[in-house]
């Protein structure tokens, strides 16, 4: 990506191949994580991929079956698919146990609520017609829509999606239904962990830029790892400040909403839709332009286009330049820079850590005159301040 021509791009973030450059977007995804990596890569960020889940089907679960076998004692009135692939999960397991006509069946004559466009396609491929999808693709809508009905006597199956549904199941039950549960699947921390513990120090340290989330179990999973860690209060606090956490709708968004921290979200609850959102985003909000010695530069999260030219920047250096971009054309102290520096950057004395980062900074930015050096006092950038957009 280096010596990418960016400064004088025109593209729209949906088709500039540098959108993202020199921004880092951390994947927690499982399913699909390559190709939401590969979207998020065609426009130039760079994908640090920490999957936080893993999806664990339960074909061979006595629950599971004994939750088919109740539903087909009776007619079912409702049917509540959340997810496509756990649908089809579940009529791949009644075709295995010698359920599968019984199943469709009984499904055929009930009215199939399906969460969003997947739980509706799913439902459509199996020969099925689907009765209701909510606008919002959310349980909570779909709930509504029971509730505001007679549900006294009715027999409602509930497909759960990797976790219980309690309160949605609990506010059925006390509206009179009948509710059987069907356990298609469960959600469990990924085998390997490091790479998400990884990306956990990486957020609180400020070393990516955003996260992005494409599902409310992802979200808990990285919310309970970063509490294993006595790192959760740290990370939420990068979340409502530095760090922007991407989700690809309000569900997945749920548990960070109840936590207060605020949400990056696409119009439409799809991947590609959700890597635009970041394209327009991260330049528009995390980008400071300014000139400095003659020439135009563009701080962004882990580089600096420096006239046109992209160049990314180690964490030391460019933990200087966004200090001395904080006050630009002022004169920035070493014990100020000194405190700025990872802690690797400062094991020896701080006046050495200090040159030694603004050196690496010169090196790396091309162009002499950027950086200057003021006698005693410290370093500024020889620059016209224009703000940042």
């Amino acid at each position: 990506m280096s010596g990418s021509s960016i400064g004088d791009a025109v593209l729209s973030p949906e088709t500039a191949p540098d959108a993202l450059a020199g921004f880092t977007v951390g994947v927690t995804a499982t399913r699909r994580r390559e190709e939401f990596g590969a979207l998020l890569e065609r426009r130039g960020a760079r994908v640090l991929s920490a999957p936080a889940i893993r999806l664990v089907p339960l074909a061979e679960d006595a629950d599971l079956l004994a939750a088919t076998r109740r539903s087909l004692e009776r007619p079912v009135d409702d049917v509540v698919v959340t997810t496509g692939v756990g649908f089809r999960g579940w009529m791949a397991a009644a075709e295995g146990w010698g359920l599968s006509s019984d199943l469709g069946d009984h499904l055929a004559g009930a009215r199939l609520l399906t969460r969003g466009p997947k739980a509706r396609g799913a439902v459509r491929a199996a020969g099925l017609n689907d009765h209701w999808t909510p606008a919002t693709e959310s349980c909570a809508e779909v709930k509504d829509y029971l509730l505001a009905q007679d549900l006294r006597g009715r027999r409602i199956a509930v497909q759960q999606h990797g976790e219980p549904l309690t309160d949605f199941v609990a506010d059925l039950r006390g509206a009179g239904a009948e509710v059987i549960v069907i356990p298609v699947y469960r959600w469990l921390p990924y085998r390997d962990p490091s790479p998400l513990r990884r990306l956990i120090t990486q957020t609180v340290s400020g070393s990516v830029d955003a996260v992005a989330f494409t599902s409310a179990p992802a979200v808990h999973a990285m919310l309970n790892a970063a509490r294993a860690e006595g790192a959760e209060d740290a990370l939420l606090a990068a979340f409502a400040g530095p760090v922007v956490a991407a989700c690809v709708g309000p569900v997945t968004a749920g548990p960070l909403a109840d936590r207060g921290v605020p949400t990056l979200q696409p119009d439409r609850a799809r991947l590609g839709a959700l890597a635009r959102v970041l394209a327009r985003h991260l330049p528009a909000q995390s980008v400071t332009r300014l000139e400095a010695g003659g020439h135009r530069l563009e701080i962004r999260g882990h580089a600096v286009v420096v006239d046109g030219e992209l160049r990314p920047l180690p964490p030391a250096p460019m933990s200087v330049l966004k200090r001395l971009a904080d006050k630009p054309g002022h004169v920035v102290s070493r014990a100020d820079l000194r405190t700025v520096l990872p802690g690797s950057a400062v094991r020896d004395s701080a006046e050495h850590a200090v040159e030694m980062a603004v050196t690496r900074l010169r090196r790396a930015l091309g162009p002499a005159g950027i950086v200057e050096t003021v006698v005693k006092r410290g370093y500024r950038l020889a620059c016209r301040y224009e703000g940042a957009r």
